[in-house]
């Protein structure tokens, strides 16, 4: 059958027989030189064979361009146009062509690149490129379906060919080849060679951000494809953790030696568009599997805007972590299996993202059973001595979910150096992760409250004074579940040094129902409540009007307590509220002052010694030229308390008569009457709304 026999047959219908015979044609004569075509092929550019055959190396690699062009092997230059040649007239007679038709063409195109019974690979290339240029100018309705079921069957034999084709087609992106990506998802017989060639491509292509986007938007618009994710059994964790971990890669702008300066990730465009197309494939990927509610709690978290942040990335992949442990628990044993070989990848990128996923699968209790326990702790515990912060964060909210797993409480003469240690780091994440990991630690069935509260004694006081909003909330909470943990023995007068802590805590606690931020207020006030459960103090009502409004009885009422109950610490008391004096936010100042002005007020003579009180007197004074009135007034107020305290103790006393009283007090026949020392009286506090007197909860004057 003549070359020229194409022309011929373009200027009437083509059915299935005239398309067999073309195949036919094609296989007899190959080798043969053609003659002229009617599509204008000169004799010489005919399918001529090769003394060898072409190997798959033989096709153009992506990105691999010359000025001149796309590198290709000029030896097989004529094969290609002839190839093309083919495709064109195919794609004519597609036009015409019924189902049967289209078969037949399938069988042509996978027949013409042979030569000699050996395949020539490197020519499907071209055959693909030639074909999917005719797509466009084929009408839309049944030619072109059928073009693409033809396309659909050649990738049948040639899915990385063809792959490779199209990806070189979607650079800048192509609608034809838009179109046939849904296509060959729909084909269940290529759908799954497909992918796996995309995955390979992806991940050749690391580093090479347009030819990676071409594949990520493949990889996106064949998943979005209902039941194509089906077709991604057995490497679907594998596909998941590259699409992450590509997502990093992009947000710390990581590129190639050879990739183009001008898409670097400063530069708007192209990579903001790739990390949108990894993300959408990524929902894609989690929603064809059954994962929806992973990928709504990601949406309700902001998980999916902290995956594209340069210094949120990680928290993303917790984030994620969490919400498959959650919601798609079935695919955990293989993410986990295929993570571990990426811990010690020497890529940064690889490696934090599979600590990342490894930290937050470590929540899974079936999970972390992979490993044993001795293996997964000596793996977070040397990943505390990393010279880099990030690491050892992780390692920090891996030993967090060890802890939360039952039975682990075993393992705390192990876990606690780890995490003590951690909360003199500088890096916020790691206190804050050191503080979790210690507070779910609590949580277990026979926590040691004693051990944990002797080994916080010293750090826990000082974090809650943290500059750090987010530390000193977290030291706050911590407190407060350990009181809850600990409150039955707090109750019989046991746990001393809980005790102790309690006691060092108190005033720190009271202040920071002030504090401008309103977690570390909050979580103040729910660790107040859980101290006056435990200590059984009867102040919680007061406790909640002094945390919500301006009310100088209640917290009189909550000074007089402390002093009457603890008058041994009252010096201490008066010690703490004196650092707040200077600190550099409003609020707490005027805060301290008031605090300080009632303690002082209910403290009774000779409790405290002449050194204090001059000290008192003398930050009370520095106040007086403080920028705030609303300070400068609560400033004063206090300065005559602290005057009135030290006039009383300097009146003289009768040594027999005051050995009497101390002998009554001690007998209990004698009752501490309230000195006869006026109350303060203080403006009311710009910084909150003014209570009712003795009306809790109360919002107006009609509550009188």
């Amino acid at each position: 059958m003549a070359w020229g026999a194409w022309g011929q047959a373009r200027g009437g219908p083509v059915g299935a027989l005239t398309l067999t015979a073309l195949a036919e044609g094609i296989q007899a004569n190959q080798g043969q030189t053609p003659g002229r075509s009617a599509l204008g092929r000169q004799p010489g550019h005919g399918l001529e064979p090769e003394s060898e055959p072409k190997s798959a190396a033989a096709i153009p690699a992506l990105g691999c361009e010359s000025p001149e062009g796309p590198c290709q092997d000029p030896q097989s230059s004529r094969e290609e146009g002839a190839l093309a040649d083919l495709a064109a007239y195919t794609a004519a007679c597609l036009e015409e062509a019924g189902l049967v038709g289209t078969q037949a063409t399938a069988l042509t195109l996978s027949s013409a690149p042979e030569a000699r019974g050996q395949p020539l690979e490197a020519q499907v290339y071209a055959l693909v490129s030639g074909l999917l240029a005719q797509v466009p100018s084929l009408a839309e309705g049944r030619p072109r379906r059928a073009a693409l079921r033809v396309l659909s069957a050649l990738a049948r034999e040639h899915a990385r060919e063809v792959v490779c084709a199209l990806l070189r087609s979607s650079l800048p992106p192509d609608r034809a080849a838009a179109e046939l990506w849904p296509s060959l998802s729909r084909n269940q017989c290529v759908n799954g060679q497909v992918l796996v060639q995309l995955l390979w491509a992806l991940k050749d292509q690391a580093g090479r951000e347009l030819e990676a986007l071409a594949a990520t938007r493949a990889l996106g618009e064949m998943l979005a494809v209902s039941g194509c994710v089906g077709a991604t059994r057995g490497f679907y964790p594998h596909l998941l953790l590259l699409l992450v971990t590509q997502l990093h890669q992009l947000a710390r702008g990581v590129r190639a030696p050879g990739s183009p300066k001008g898409l670097g990730p400063s530069r708007p465009g192209p990579p903001h568009s790739h990390a949108s197309c990894a993300v959408e494939a990524l929902k894609a990927l989690l929603t064809g599997d059954g994962g929806r509610m992973v990928v709504t709690c990601m949406e309700q978290a902001g998980g999916w805007r902290r995956l594209v942040g340069a210094h949120t990335h990680l928290e993303g992949v917790l984030l994620l972590a969490s919400a498959m442990v959650a919601h798609a628990d079935h695919h955990l044993r293989g993410l986990f299996a295929n993570l571990l070989p990426q811990l010690r990848s020497p890529d940064d990128t690889q490696r934090l993202t599979a600590m990342a996923f490894f930290a937050g699968l470590l929540q899974s209790r079936p999970t972390a059973r992979l490993l044993r326990e001795e293996v997964i702790l000596e793996r977070l515990r040397a990943w505390q001595g990393d010279p880099e912060p990030t690491v050892r964060w992780l390692g920090l909210l891996g030993l967090g979910h060890l802890a939360l797993n039952g039975g682990k409480v075993r393992h705390v003469s192990r876990l606690l150096p780890a995490l003590l240690r951690a909360l003199g780091e500088g890096d916020a994440r790691l206190v804050e992760a050191a503080l979790g990991a210690l507070g779910r630690l609590l949580l277990q069935p026979g926590a040691p409250v004693r051990l944990l509260s002797a080994q916080l004694g010293p750090s826990l006081p000082r974090l809650l004074d943290d500059a750090r909003e987010s530390v000193r909330a977290s030291a706050v909470g911590l407190l407060g579940t350990l009181v809850r943990r600990g409150r039955g023995g707090l109750r019989v007068g046991l746990r001393g040094p809980l005790r102790k802590l309690v006691l060092q805590s108190v005033v720190p606690l009271l202040l920071r129902l002030q504090d401008p931020s309103r977690e570390a207020a909050e979580s103040s006030e729910w660790t107040l409540a859980r101290c006056d459960q435990a200590l059984r103090w009867g102040l919680l009502e007061d406790t909640v009007t002094v945390a919500h409004y301006d009310s100088p009885e209640a917290l009189s009422r909550i000074c007089h307590c402390l002093v009457q109950q603890y008058p041994s610490h009252t010096p201490s008391f008066l010690s703490q509220t004196q650092g707040y004096l200077r600190s550099p936010q409003t609020p707490l100042r005027w805060a301290a002052a008031v605090l300080l002005g009632f303690l002082v007020h209910h403290t009774s003579p000779g409790r405290v010694n002449q050194d204090l009180l001059d000290s008192l007197f003398q930050d009370l004074g520095q106040l007086q030229s403080d920028p705030e009135p609303a300070v400068v007034a609560a400033a004063h107020a206090s300065t005559q308390q602290v005057a009135l305290l030290a006039r009383a103790q300097a009146r003289p006393r009768r040594p027999r008569l005051l050995c009497l009283r101390l002998h009554l007090l001690r007998s209990g026949l004698w009752h501490c009457r309230r000195p006869p020392r006026p109350p303060p009286v203080y403006p009311n506090s710009p910084f909150q709304p003014r209570s009712i007197i003795g009306r809790w909860g109360c919002l107006g004057p009609s509550c009188a």
